[in-house]
Parts: structure tokens; C-alpha cells; sequence
């Protein structure tokens, strides 16, 4: 088959979640069949909308179409007349049998359009709610009088969106504020409207968690009999060969991006509580004043704690055993937003790392309490503390819960790349026959 996906990221360019995903995807794919991607770049001193070829680092049979899009010059847009043109060629040139969407954001909506020109099959990975959700996450940007800051939001509503997640595009004049709300207001129920619209091309819509899955045919009318709940697959070869070195201090560890949803604030609080012989590293690359503030946060606790606290710099993924899982012996995932899926806590439970997260969403769905790690009431850094106490002040418990790994199969292994891309081959061939 010829296979395009669409990612608005792509590794080593960028490396979250649905972008690590997709890679590993193509490279699965790519044994049997050609696969090309469609992703971006964000690059001020290239032409806007330019487009460069490459290849996958790690796979070069897979070849990538990245346009130039600088994300601070058109945050709010999602649909692009210029994108939409230069990815029209693209369908054209290469002309692919089906093209597998792993997210929008950044790109333009209306690329859709012009597969669905074409009569080409489009499959649909969901990795988080921005096709219901503007921001993504249902998490209230404006929401001090709301909430407090980073509020749960409890669903989507025009006027909702525009008080609490745009009013910081409003003028600040208080006799315009009206205005800008009717405005705002408006802008959220056009792009509702059209994403209603897109998505009807779509022929299937997969949910890596029952929670995800649950959550788009409730709250947003996804039918059901376009809905397939599929785990993500993983790469078994880059999971092995986990040793922990003993004598060493009970170590905890975060990886992931530094933003206020993933809740590293949190979990720094919450090591700040702990009484023991413990250390956190904390993964992630660097962004700016981002970083600075946790290291602010950070500075409030006592020096001694501090200084068991190390920051390292993003890993690459295929070498997250030597780099992150040899250096640990938990894996804390404190997001305060509800996540679906993370591959973080599937990566740990495969090596035998336990993991503590919220009791919400797919984070509560792949982790058991007292099964296969621990779990704390959602958005509580003292209730975290408690949970990381546990396993500070015994640590055979975390050997014991690690040794567990994945509850949903019998052998504790999580999906396989194999295994998977089988699975996402068989959607794609029903399509096609």
C-alpha cells in the first residue's frame, strides 16, 4: 500500500507522545509498505509555507514533507488556503491509497477537504480532545475567577471557550469587552461547526484508551461504528535490558515536556514533602521561561531537597532504557490534565518500573492501584506526596508493583510494534476491499 500520514510533529523535530507514536507507526508500516509524512517545521528564517524533503532518521526508506509554518505568527488559525495548495500536490504526486491523520493542530483543518476530493480513505488517531476541544486538554487558560489557575474545564461551550481560554486575545479595554466576547464567541462556534463538517470524511477514528473512546462517542456524537479502541503498539528491542544498580538512593523520575498541564509543578511540591533518602530527575527539553519557572518553584524548597532534585535534557526514545529506566526506580506521570494514553507509563510498566499517576482518565485505566503502581487523587500534590512516601519508605513494594507490568495481557507485556501495525493494517485493508 502507499500510505501518508499526517503528524503535526515529527522526531527528532519534536518528540511528545502522538509524535513518538507516529514515528514508530511508519516504521512498522514501512517493512511491507510505502509510507511518506506530511509534517511541519516551525522555522522564521524559511519562507512561509515552504516545503522541504528528508527522510526518517532511524528508517530512511520513509520519506518527509515538512512545511514551514512558524507557530507564534498564526497561533490561533487552524485552516491554511497556502497549505491546503502545496499538500493538494502532494496527494497528486504521490498518490496515496490511504492517508492516516495523528493530529491537525498546527496544519490546516481543511486538508481533509482535499483528500476527501480524491475519494482516499482517511483513518483518524485520537491523542488527546482537540477536535472537541480548542486548546486540547479542557483546561481553562483564564480561569482565576473560574477555578483558580489551569482550571478543569467540564466540556465545551462558545461563550465557556471564550471567557475562560481566549479572553487573553480580548483588547483589555473594559468598554470592549462586549464586543470581544461576541467575537470570540463567534470565531469557537465557526471552528466547532467546521470540524463537525470535517470529520464526516473520515472512515474510522481510533482511541489508543476505552476512556478516550468513551468520552468522544458521549460528549461529542462520534458514531460509534466508526470508533475502534486500539492500544498503541511499542517497539519491544529498544525496551530491553533494564538494570538498576543497587545502593542507590530511591529515585524517582518524570519524563516529558515542560508545560503546566504535565503537572511538574505538582510533583515538585510534592518531593518537597518527602521525608527519606530519595532523588527526582526530571526528562524534558528545555523551553525557556517554562523551565526557569519550575527552577523558581524549585528554589522555594529547603536547600537539602534541592539539591536531590537534577535536571537532564530530552533523551531520544530509542535509547530510553540506558538514559531514563536504569536510572530509576518509579516513574511519576502528575499531569493535571486528563490524559488518554501516555506511552510513558506503558514504556515503564514493560521494564518492570512502576508508576504513580492520577485516578482519572486512561492514566487510571493502565495503572491499578496497588497492582501495578499508585495512584492519587487527581491535581492533589499532598495526596502524590503520600503515594511517593510509600515506596521511599518501602522500597521492595515498588520491586513488587513493578513486577506486575501491563495488566490488559496475560504475559504483562505491552502491545507490540508487530502486533499492531497488523492491527492497523487490517483497518486499512478494510477500507481499500
Amino acid at each position: 500500500m502507499k500510505i501518508l500520514k499526517i503528524i503535526h510533529g515529527y522526531p527528532p523535530l519534536y518528540n511528545a507522545g502522538s509524535e513518538v507514536y507516529s514515528q514508530l507507526l511508519c516504521h512498522g508500516l514501512s517493512k511491507k509498505h510505502e509510507v511518506h509524512v506530511f509534517t511541519r517545521e516551525e522555522n522564521p528564517f524559511a519562507k512561509d509555507f515552504s516545503v522541504r524533503t528528508s527522510h526518517d532518521a532511524l528508517q530512511s526508506k520513509i520519506k518527509l514533507h515538512i512545511i514551514n509554518i512558524p507557530g507564534e505568527k498564526f497561533h490561533h488559525r487552524y485552516r491554511h488556503v497556502q497549505m491546503d495548495r502545496v499538500f493538494s500536490d502532494l496527494l497528486d504526486q504521490f498518490t496515496p491509497e490511504i492517508v492516516h491523520i495523528g493530529h491537525l493542530n498546527h496544519l490546516s483543518t481543511s486538508l481533509i477537504f482535499e483528500i476527501a476530493k480524491r475519494d482516499i480513505p482517511i483513518v483518524y488517531t485520537l491523542h488527546d480532545y482537540w477536535l472537541m476541544c480548542p486548546r486540547g486538554q479542557f483546561i481553562q487558560r483564564n480561569s482565576d475567577s473560574y477555578g483558580g489557575l489551569w482550571a478543569l474545564c467540564d466540556g465545551q461551550a462558545d461563550q465557556k471557550c471564550a471567557q475562560r481560554c481566549y479572553a487573553g486575545c480580548f483588547s483589555g479595554a473594559a468598554d470592549e469587552e462586549t464586543t470581544d466576547l461576541a467575537h470570540w464567541e463567534n470565531w469557537v462556534n465557526r471552528r466547532m461547526q467546521h470540524i463537525r463538517n470535517i470529520l464526516q470524511y473520515v472512515s474510522y477514528f481510533v482511541a489508543p484508551s476505552r476512556y478516550l473512546h468513551q468520552r468522544f462517542a458521549r460528549e461529542f456524537g462520534l458514531p460509534e461504528d466508526k470508533m475502534i479502541y486500539l492500544d498503541y503498539g511499542f517497539d519491544h528491542q529498544r525496551l530491553q535490558g533494564r538494570h538498576r544498580a543497587s545502593g542507590q538512593a530511591f529515585t524517582f523520575g518524570y519524563i516529558g515536556t515542560h508545560i503546566p498541564a504535565k503537572g511538574i509543578q505538582h510533583l515538585i511540591e510534592a518531593f518537597g514533602l518527602l521525608q527519606g533518602n530519595c532523588r527526582l530527575i526530571i526528562w524534558g527539553r528545555p523551553r525557556a521561561q517554562n523551565t526557569q519557572g519550575l527552577h523558581a518553584i524549585a528554589t522555594r524548597l529547603k536547600p537539602v531537597i534541592q539539591s536531590r532534585i537534577e535536571w537532564r535534557p530530552e533523551y531520544r526514545n530509542e535509547h530510553i532504557v540506558q538514559d531514563v529506566f536504569n536510572h530509576v526506580d518509579c516513574i511519576v506521570v502528575p499531569s493535571i490534565w486528563v490524559e488518554n494514553s501516555p506511552l510513558v507509563i506503558h514504556e515503564a510498566l514493560q521494564v518492570k518500573v512502576p508508576v504513580i499517576t492520577a485516578n482519572s482518565g486512561g492514566m487510571a485505566e493502565y495503572v491499578r492501584h496497588q497492582e501495578n503502581g499508585l495512584l492519587f487523587e487527581h491535581r492533589s500534590p499532598q495526596k502524590l506526596a503520600e503515594q511517593m512516601q510509600c515506596l521511599v519508605d518501602e522500597p521492595a513494594l515498588a520491586q513488587r508493583l513493578g513486577a506486575r507490568g501491563y495488566l490488559q495481557s496475560e504475559d504483562a507485556n505491552i502491545p507490540d510494534l508487530e502486533t499492531h501495525t497488523a492491527s492497523i493494517e487490517a483497518i486499512y485493508k478494510r477500507l481499500l476491499h
